[in-house]
């Protein structure tokens, strides 16, 4: 694939820098990356939106699944995540994930995680929607996510530490400084070379730092672990940095994303009004997965007789069972009882959940939560093959902003972090093998003009709030052929209106942080609504009123979309056996 040739409007770059590999998000996957390519010598910059420990993988609640359990198999772990993904998991994608992953979490656990564990000094598993059996690790309860950036950001600083000791004089002077951080950084567009090869990434420092502005890092080999896209809904779960840039950016850069329509909105998230926008409080499963009932305001249990698992089936099942009985009941919400849980429980096993429902008025060890679905994990993203590469040259993708092809078309419950793990270190070792075999050259960006006059408008600001209502209305747990072309008729009024003020005045909205958030929400939006306009069945997380069965005959299959060079979408679709990018195109790309 080649660039479209498409970029966000910004500033030429006022400084650069050089590195073999650029990490882009700094929760669990490019943060392991980072770690494994800077032990092995690679010179190594992380870009992070936020800070180093303001992403995604901090507010993950529930745990990390892995067959470490007494009696559990891969196989197992297996069987229950190709039955959550509902025919579209990539099956060696998944083997790789089960099979690789127990060890990985003991590297995790090596670098400095501590998981609870039980008063015999074992791991203290835990059992959520979609798994037979107790193997999800946690740690403080309800804090997994809080932790495992805790220990990940710890093992980078001392990394840190330690070449600064070595630059001083007070190491043993024979490490280079490897490994760099670039905080409050959002990255704009992938530069590649002539040959569309990668090297490296503009990017906007938003005043904190060594850097400021806009720059640039050179480099050949770019990871994006840049999270999700939940933002792109009006009520969602994951924090305010989750704009789909990652996404946005590979799609300018001309790779191919694939299963977008599947995001999956989490059953349980504490409900703050029909009103509420923006990050809403998670209500983990594990709290199903400890006995917590979904009841409706007469106190039935809704769930029971629907599925063999009642509140424990996989996510995309419990979350249309809480809106057909929020439907049939003319309801805003259903309720979460945990009561019978006791104070005790609570204040021990999930101290987070606690404080954050006891903060918005609601005591849960006296009475039920109400809850809500919400916006919680994309299922698709950029595509890529088991060692994280995508269809451009040089560049990979791990964690939610990538499609491996081990969701899906649901993801089964703390399946997310044991992916980024894997991947990660799969990335990590693709990228070292690369050097080892030819050498990280660097590569010269090939020229980029930036004109006074953009080519491509930027939305405004308060675009984002008319894409979030456009999307939620449209776009959300229920969609049909009417929701869906509604969805997209206002998504492509914002397009051709930005279009027309550029064309008539010869100017866009001024380059920024919140214009540039805005227009990848848009370009990550009008990819969505395409694939979900496309896939008339119901399957997984993608649930269509006007198509209500699953059709295996004419749609296990993946939509797979590129952006073309006009901005118009070019979209296809792939048999299962044929997902994995490179199991075809490896070959062209050793050719390259």
């Amino acid at each position: 694939m080649t660039s479209t040739g498409i970029r966000l409007h910004a500033p030429a770059p006022g400084w650069n820098i050089d590195a073999d590999v650029v990490v882009v998000g700094s929760g669990v996957a490019g943060l392991t990356a980072a770690l494994r390519c800077e032990a092995a010598g690679l010179r190594t910059v992380v870009v992070t939106k936020a800070r180093l420990d303001d992403g995604s993988t901090r507010w993950a609640q529930g745990g990390i699944a892995a067959a470490l359990g007494e009696g559990d198999t891969p196989e197992q772990h297996l069987d229950d995540t190709l039955v959550a993904g509902v025919g579209l998991c990539d099956e060696e994608a998944v083997r790789i994930l089960v099979t690789e992953g127990p060890d990985a979490v003991r590297r995790l656990i090596a670098t400095g995680a501590h998981f609870d564990e039980s008063e015999a000094g074992d791991l203290e598993l835990t059992r959520e929607g979609g798994h037979h059996r107790r193997r999800i690790a946690h740690a403080g309860g309800d804090a997994t996510g809080a932790e495992i950036s805790r220990a990940l950001v710890e093992a980078v600083h001392a990394v840190r530490r330690g070449e600064r000791d070595a630059l001083s004089g007070k190491g043993d002077g024979g490490r280079r400084a490897g490994l760099r951080t670039i905080e409050n950084a959002l990255v704009l567009d992938l530069l590649t070379d002539e040959d569309g090869r990668t090297a490296g990434v503009t990017l906007h420092v938003m005043g904190e730092g060594q850097h400021d502005g806009v720059g640039a890092v050179h480099a050949p080999a770019v990871l994006l672990a840049t999270g999700g896209m939940g933002q792109v809904f009006s009520a969602t779960t994951n924090p305010s940095v989750s704009t789909g840039d990652g996404v946005a950016l590979a799609l300018r850069a001309g790779a191919e994303v694939s299963d977008l329509e599947f995001v999956q909105f989490h059953p349980t998230v504490l409900f703050l009004g029909p009103d509420a926008e923006g990050q809403q409080p998670l209500v983990s499963e594990a709290v199903r997965g400890e006995g917590a009932h979904l009841v409706d305001a007469d106190g039935v249990r809704f769930m029971v007789g629907q599925h063999e698992l009642a509140e424990l089936a996989p996510r995309d099942i419990v979350a249309k069972g809480i809106v057909r009985r929020m439907t049939e009941r003319d309801a805003e919400h259903m309720f979460l009882d945990a009561r019978h849980f006791g104070a005790d429980m609570w204040e021990h096993r999930f101290p987070t959940i606690l404080a954050a429902c006891r903060a918005h008025g609601i005591d849960p060890v006296h009475e039920p939560i109400p809850v809500a679905p919400a916006a919680h994990h994309a299922s698709g993203g950029v595509r890529t093959d088991d060692h994280g590469r995508t269809t451009v040259p040089g560049l990979y993708a791990c964690g939610e902003v990538a499609c491996t092809g081990v969701h899906g078309a649901n993801r089964l419950a703390s399946n997310s972090l044991l992916e980024g793990l894997v991947y990660a270190e799969r990335i990590a070792v693709d990228i070292v093998a690369s050097r080892a075999e030819n050498g990280l050259h660097a590569r010269v960006p090939a020229p980029v003009e930036h004109p006074a006059k953009p080519a491509h408008p930027l939305l405004a600001p308060e675009a984002r709030f008319a894409i979030q209502r456009a999307m939620t209305q449209g776009a959300g747990v229920l969609r049909s052929a009417e929701s869906l072309a509604t969805a997209a008729g206002a998504l492509e009024r914002l397009h051709s209106d930005a279009r027309e003020v550029l064309a008539e005045n010869g100017k866009t909205a001024e380059p920024g942080v919140d214009t540039w958030e805005a227009t990848n929400l848009l370009c990550v939006a009008r990819v969505l609504v395409a694939a979900a306009r496309r896939r008339e069945e119901t399957r997984g997380c993608h649930w269509r009123e006007d198509h209500a069965e699953r059709d295996d005959t004419a749609w296990r299959r993946h939509i797979v979309v590129r952006l073309n060079p006009d901005r118009t979408l070019a979209v296809h679709t792939t048999d299962t056996a044929d997902f994995p990018p490179t199991r075809q195109h490896r070959q062209r790309l050793q050719e390259q």
